[in-house]
């Protein structure tokens, strides 16, 4: 078995979480020290964290630094729990798609409605938080290996964005696939899409795939159609914010197209993701909120305040496609696999009552 690095995007300190600044990458590895709950959401907002599973960690550790900030001011428990739901409020405003956070909200706030006493709850929120954290790495694995399984001894795998230990608690959900079948000892070769228009593919899955060893190709966007047309690529894996009821599925802006490639040349389209990014409270991804991101990253260089438009053009940014769930191979969680997804295999894979 090859040995693969322990990455981790963030690091609780007990009064204050260390977040690794994913916008500096690949340039610097710089951490930043968020000691409230408005520097975290502030982090969340400015792409400090990125990637659905690591911002649901993260707003778990902001409602933990919340409440501690809150109880140095409450009266009573009362007052605490009316001042720790306008935390709550404030955290899930910073990402509208990535369902992940809301998740990982509500688990924290049933930690809050079901306390007797201030202290107990901030214990009770911190001992939450942790375990959310833990979860996802284990979750993760158990996606790699299921993942890992699907593919033969030698591939050749095009992802798209970052969805790597960066995007996590750690080790990841499509790159982690990926990370499971180069420790497998499968011939494993990655083409990474640079992502535009914040090159999370270039700047971030690359810069992990370099620190493991895995052998890639960094490509642009627009080649991608190429590659797949020349049967360079036998599969495509990617992440996900959210999946509706029927496996339609929110990802990073360009995953419907590589769905469409994918379909049309007959390789696999595979989305990787934890049960908590599946959204049982919508039926199709017509219902998924798509979050629109600032113009400026549009009209200038990452990482550089170099304008690569005229001074006058207008720009839509949405951050998010829907990839409708006829165009997905399968769909890898950390309790198995859902082939060729629809609302009836998702309610069967999750046992859940019609009335869903």
């Amino acid at each position: 078995m090859r040995k693969i690095k322990d990455i981790r995007p963030l690091k609780w300190e007990g009064d204050a979480l260390l977040l690794l600044d994913q916008r500096k990458l690949p340039h610097k590895e710089e951490w930043i020290t968020c000691k409230t709950y408005e520097d975290v959401a502030k982090a969340i907002e400015d792409m400090v964290v990125r990637g659905a599973p690591a911002i649901g960690v993260t707003a778990a550790y902001a409602v933990t630094l919340g409440a501690k900030e809150l109880s140095q001011k409450a009266k009573d428990v009362n007052e605490f729990k009316m001042l720790a739901e306008l935390v709550i409020n404030r955290l899930a405003t910073t990402r509208p798609t990535a369902v992940n956070l809301f998740w990982a909200l509500k688990r924290m706030k049933s930690i809050i409605d079901a306390g007797q006493n201030i202290n107990d709850i901030l214990l009770a929120l911190e001992t939450e938080a942790k375990n959310i954290e833990t979860q996802d790495i284990d979750r993760n694995r158990k996606i790699g290996m299921y993942g890992a399984e699907l593919l033969g001894n030698k591939e050749t795998i095009l992802t798209h964005c970052n969805t790597g230990a960066l995007a996590t608690a750690g080790y990841g959900t499509a790159l982690g696939v990926i990370r499971a079948a180069y420790e497998m000892e499968k011939d494993i070769l990655v083409y990474v899409d640079e992502t535009r228009p914040y090159l999370q593919g270039a700047r971030l899955t690359a810069w992990e795939l370099q620190k493991e060893g895995i052998p890639y190709y960094l490509i642009t966007d627009n080649m991608a159609g190429w590659f797949i047309a020349n049967d360079e690529i036998t599969c495509i894996i990617v992440g996900a914010d959210r999946i509706a009821l029927n496996g339609d599925t929110a990802n990073k802006i360009g995953t419907y197209t590589l769905s469409v490639l994918a379909k049309e040349h007959g390789i696999p389209f595979y989305i990787a993701a934890p049960s908590s990014t599946f959204d049982f409270s919508i039926k199709t991804g017509s219902e998924i909120p798509i979050e629109d991101r600032p113009p400026e990253e549009v009209l200038y260089c990452h990482c550089s305040d170099c304008r690569i438009a005229p001074e006058h053009a207008r720009v839509k940014n949405p951050a998010f496609d829907v990839t409708p769930h006829e165009n997905i191979t399968g769909i890898i969680t950390e309790r198995g696999v859902i082939l060729s997804p629809n609302e009836t295999k998702v309610k069967k894979f999750f046992n859940l009552d019609e009335e869903c």
